[in-house]
């Protein structure tokens, strides 16, 4: 069994993640700090104007670069390294030609040893694919540099001192992407000027374009082969009873991290450098430290920050075990179907719903997927499809995001159609274990009349012992508490504005009408919990989340999202 390990990257790499910002910050103040007069007047007999201020421009664009980079040796990023190397040589010379400024210059010197000194501490490999993407990003704003330059030497053709050929404003406009004055003289300072600020500012933004492009997180596509997914789908039907999110671990979009002897699985995304895990690891619970430690070895050997989003009590306590931090981030809304029934005063606005719904017609079907003939599967996907509110499929820690697969046949479906027999509402829900559901897939024809929503999942819920089923997932409802307990006699001041600003957000991501519409059917509320390495990675992790969730934008694969359980 793997021990304990931290999450947290070394100290030692921190601090000099540190320093480097810091030096970035020194090179922005001494190159827009005003130079000393005396070292000017003996450094502009050897270099000219334009070299000096591309210098002091180039010393700022290095001192943002260098902040910049500062987060990527934080994660020991090997590229982040070699790139500061780069810059901070390229530093010291940036000092000495902007203004002989030998104590900037010196100190940065005093950066580079010590990054040579350190580099066994960076080892976190790249993306291939970036250096390519970098290479072209450099290309294109070069070329767009280096022919806007040349455009504006021709058309000062006639403005120019001699008679300079073709070649020579080729020359100037590439020695000016460097900062570098070329042959062609003007009779006019401004024309000078235009073409130098033209091509230096390309030249630098094509160098700090591809660097940011360079070093930024890669994409991870996920590599699954049939053996992997046959070993997956042999632990959830051993093991997947444990958590309700295990089915989910078959989206296509998760790659699959073994213990190393298999007997256990993490699934996760990298989403912009964050590994983000969904729910508790599948396999024996024995298993799960070896799962969850050669999941943090393979985020700590990509620079990635590893997350889990949504685990149970148990996985909670093996991720922490393992170096993570864990704070509370909603509750689960599981229904026990042999205590489920209409009748109550709790169940009355459900009641009611239902009974309004049947009256006028409504009626659904509650089968498994392998039950349904080829014509209602395609018409359950082709009125999902219809139905869907907008082109973005949301969901990833409890979405399956695809409808008809051959390999869900256990998958449940409800198919709720109106008085003329018209398809108006698609539910889906996974397997969860052999004895229980999990809801992945809703959708309802806006048209339909009101209490959709509760026809549907009561039904569900009524048929489901029949179906051998005694407890149901219906959805996630984040900061569950704060809602439930700002509504108790007593609640403090601290906690009121919180709940205010969770309605605020509830206006755009349905934080509250999710948790009440969770909250009418009677559930027990089962914690779930979000792990992370420090509190400062929390803004890049929530950042992640939404972006997988589909709540932030990103080109994404077509296919279902998991909505979530409103109102109808």
């Amino acid at each position: 069994m793997m021990h304990s390990r931290s999450a947290r990257p070394p100290l030692s790499r921190r601090t000099i993640a540190r320093l480097v910002q810091l030096a970035g910050l020194f090179d922005v103040v001494t190159a827009i700090a005003p130079p000393r007069h005396g070292r000017m007047a003996t450094l502009m007999e050897f270099v000219p104007a334009a070299g000096v201020l591309s210098a002091r421009a180039g010393t700022v664009v290095v001192g943002l670069l260098l902040i910049y980079l500062g987060a990527g040796l934080r994660r020991g990023k090997r590229r982040a390294w070699q790139v500061t190397v780069a810059l901070a040589a390229l530093s010291i010379a940036l000092h000495l030609v902007k203004g002989l400024d030998y104590g900037a210059a010196g100190i940065t010197a005093i950066l580079l040893v010590m990054l040579l000194a350190t580099r066994d501490r960076f080892t976190a490999v790249a993306d291939p694919e970036n250096r390519w993407r970098a290479l072209t990003a450099l290309l294109g704003f070069a070329g767009a540099g280096f022919l806007l330059g040349f455009l504006e030497v021709a058309i000062r053709a006639n403005r120019l001192v001699g008679a300079p050929g073709v070649a020579d404003w080729a020359r100037e406009a590439a020695l000016g992407l460097v900062g570098l004055d070329g042959p062609v003289e003007f009779r006019y300072r401004f024309g000078a000027d235009a073409v130098a600020w033209t091509t230096g500012a390309c030249g630098l933004l094509a160098v700090g374009v591809a660097l940011v492009i360079l070093l930024r997180p890669g994409a991870h596509r996920p590599q699954r082969d049939g053996d992997g997914e046959v070993r997956l789908r042999e632990l959830l039907a051993r093991y997947g009873g444990a958590d309700s999110l295990g089915y989910f671990a078959l989206r296509a979009d998760k790659a699959l991290c073994w213990a190393p002897n298999r007997a256990a699985v993490v699934a996760y995304r990298v989403v912009n450098g964050v590994s983000l895990a969904a729910g508790d690891p599948i396999g024996p619970e024995s298993a799960w430290p070896d799962a969850i430690g050669a999941w943090l070895a393979d985020a700590e050997r990509h620079g990635w920050t590893p997350a889990v989003l949504g685990c149970g009590n148990r996985a909670g306590r093996a991720y922490r075990k393992m170096g993570l931090d864990v704070v509370e981030l909603g509750d689960e809304a599981i229904v026990d179907t042999g205590g489920f029934a209409l009748n109550g005063r709790p169940m009355r606005g459900v009641r009611q719903a239902v009974n309004r719904m049947r009256r006028a017609g409504y009626t659904c079907r509650v089968a498994r997927q392998r039950d349904l003939s080829p014509g209602e599967l395609a018409g359950a996907i082709a009125a999902a499809d219809l139905f869907r509110d907008g082109p973005v499929e949301r969901g990833f820690s409890m979405a399956l995001s695809r409808l008809g697969d051959p390999g869900d046949a256990d998958c449940l479906l409800v198919l709720c159609r109106d008085e003329h027999a018209a398809l108006r509402g698609v539910l889906q829900f996974v397997p969860w274990g052999a004895d229980g559901l999990s809801l992945d897939l809703m959708r309802g024809d806006r048209t339909a009349d009101n209490g959709l929503t509760e026809l549907m999942i009561a039904t569900a819920l009524e048929e489901a012992a029949s179906l051998g089923v005694r407890r149901v997932s219906l959805n996630f409802a984040v900061l569950r508490s704060v809602f439930a307990r700002a509504e108790e006699l007593g609640a403090g001041p601290v906690l009121r504005l919180w709940h205010r600003l969770l309605k605020v957000a509830s206006r755009l991501w349905q934080i509250e009408s999710l948790y009440r519409s969770n909250a009418k059917y009677q559930p027990a509320w089962e914690p779930r919990y979000l792990c992370f390495p420090t509190a400062r990675d929390l803004p890049r992790i929530a950042v992640a989340a939404l972006t997988a969730e589909a709540f932030l934008p990103e080109p994404r694969l077509p296919g279902l999202r998991r909505p979530a359980v409103v109102p109808a």
